[in-house]
Formats: C-alpha cells, sequence, structure tokens
C-alpha cells in the first residue's frame, strides 16, 4: 500500500496540543466546517443546474474535502464519475494553491507569530519506524475489515494519530516513500480516468474555477468573524478555513509566521468531518436521489 504513507503524513500532526485546540474551539470549528460544507453543495447544485452534469458529480467535485479524499469517495458512489470528480477537484486545487498564499503575503496583515525555525533533526528510530509502518498498515486493514468509509484512508490517519497521541514520536516519512505515493495515487487517478466523458470539459471548467475562487473568498469571509470569535490574527483564521489541506497551509503558515497549532487543528478537524460524516451523507443524499444511468 505505497499510498498509506501519504494518510500517514495527515495523521501524524494530531498531538496532545492539537486535540486541546479543537476542545477549545471545537464550536467555531464545526461551525466553519459545516458551513463551507453547505456553502460546496450549493456551488455544486448550481453548476448542476447550469452544465447539466450529474448532481453527484458537481457535488464531489465543489466539495473541499481534499482530492483524493473525494475520488476515493466518488468510487463508492455508484452514481458518480472518476474523471469528471477528478478534473473539478484538480482545478479546484489549482485554484485553492494560488489564490490562497498570494492573498496570505500579499493581501493581509501580517501574522502576529513569529517565524518558525528549521532545526536538524536526530537519526531515525528505525524500532519506531517499523512500529508505525505497521499500525498504518496494520489500521488500514482493520478499517476494511470493519467496512469504513474509504479505509485505505481513513485507517492509517486514525492508526497513526492513535500513536502520536499515546506518545510516540512520529518520525519522518522520506523524501522518495512520498514521491513514490503520490507517483501512486497519480498513475491510479490516470488510468481509472474516461477522457471520453470530459467532451464538456469547456462548459465545466468556467464553473469549476469560479467554485474554487467563490470557496476561497467564503474562507476569508469565515476567518474574518473567527477573528471576533477568538483572539486570533486575520491569517491564522483564514488558513485555518482555507480549503487547501493541512500540508499546503501548513507550508503557508510557516513563511508567514502564522500560529501552525490552530491552523492544524482546523484543518485537522474538517478532514476528520470530511472522512467520518461525508461519506455517510452523501451516500445518503446522493445514492437514493439518482439513478444508475444518470450519467453526463
Amino acid at each position: 500500500m505505497p499510498a498509506s504513507s501519504c494518510f500517514y503524513i495527515m495523521g501524524s500532526p494530531f498531538t496532545l496540543s492539537t486535540l486541546q485546540q479543537i476542545m477549545v474551539q471545537l464550536p467555531a470549528m464545526l461551525a466553519t466546517t459545516v458551513s463551507t460544507v453547505l456553502f460546496s453543495i450549493l456551488i455544486g447544485y448550481i453548476t448542476h443546474k447550469k452544465t447539466g452534469i450529474n448532481l453527484a458529480n458537481c457535488i464531489l467535485g465543489s466539495t473541499p474535502g481534499g482530492m483524493t479524499q473525494m475520488v476515493v469517495l466518488s468510487e463508492e458512489i455508484p452514481t458518480s464519475d472518476t474523471t469528471i470528480v477528478t478534473f473539478m477537484q484538480t482545478i479546484r486545487l489549482l485554484s485553492v494553491v494560488f489564490i490562497v498564499p498570494f492573498l496570505a503575503f500579499h493581501a493581509l496583515p501580517s501574522a502576529t507569530g513569529q517565524m518558525t525555525a528549521v532545526t536538524l533533526t536526530a537519526p531515525p528510530d528505525y524500532s519506531t519506524t517499523l512500529i508505525f509502518a505497521a499500525a498504518a498498515i496494520g489500521s488500514a486493514l482493520a478499517a476494511h475489515f470493519l467496512h469504513f468509509p474509504t479505509p485505505f484512508l481513513l485507517g492509517p490517519m486514525l492508526g497513526t494519530a492513535a500513536l502520536v497521541v499515546s506518545g510516540f514520536t512520529p518520525p519522518p516519512v522520506p523524501s522518495l516513500a512520498v514521491i513514490a505515493a503520490q507517483l501512486f495515487v497519480g498513475i491510479y487517478m490516470g488510468v481509472t480516468a474516461k477522457p471520453a466523458n470530459l467532451q464538456n470539459w469547456k462548459q465545466l471548467l468556467p464553473y469549476s474555477v469560479g467554485g474554487g475562487i467563490a470557496i476561497v473568498l467564503f474562507s476569508l469571509g469565515m476567518g474574518y468573524l473567527l477573528t471576533y470569535w477568538y483572539q486570533i490574527d486575520l491569517i491564522t483564521a483564514f488558513l485555518g478555513t482555507a480549503p487547501g489541506g493541512m500540508t499546503e497551509m501548513g507550508i503557508t503558515a510557516i513563511n508567514v509566521g502564522a500560529d501552525i497549532s490552530t491552523i492544524t487543528a482546523y484543518q485537522l478537524f474538517r478532514l476528520l468531518f470530511m472522512l467520518l460524516i461525508l461519506p455517510i451523507f452523501f451516500k445518503w443524499y446522493l445514492v437514493p436521489k439518482q439513478p444508475a444511468n444518470d450519467n453526463v
């Protein structure tokens, strides 16, 4: 399972400090996450009405739950098309990756935090590495056996998070392993893609770009409200609510001096919500209402 290293990375930031942040700001995290989901569903519905594309495709393609997560989830919903979801999620992700850092660096006031120093890490502990590797693979198999939604994504993340909270220090993932995981995920998406289903991509493109921009601006508005709810700066609030993922937002946070702990807490809460709640909701909402032969 080469991709397990990517999902291990998602679980490794789940420290006790992150858990405390989640507990303290839980109402705000729940409110911003639910608001983002509802707004993305609205965008998906508008795209469906304007383009005539399947509602399941439009909603899964517009939801900022992470491209990999949404593509994996699309395979479990028979009325969706992985190719269309991948296309929409790719356009949405590119919009976020370009717009969010630009706003953070050039359009928003500076963060109040300090730049995070880069320190040298100790030599890897191979016994700890084996423990985390076994936990990631074992958790994936256990989640599959227990019929979890997206088990090979959710299992390694929860298994890794459990070890970190228990006191284990997660070893860094070798860069080659990360590259290999991304390579296999990319190959899989390419193999399952069906370009013939994207004949109307020119019609879909402006709605995908516009939806990505709309979600970013919506997140900026929620971040602005959070500065009144809690004593946090605007950049930290924006990066915490922005739909770009922990890795991308974490890198941006380091460069602008934002509060990484708070950002990780918000991003991780949304990720858990997307993995635990959304699959159940989407299967209930999309599958019964869409006939099996409802294609593009």
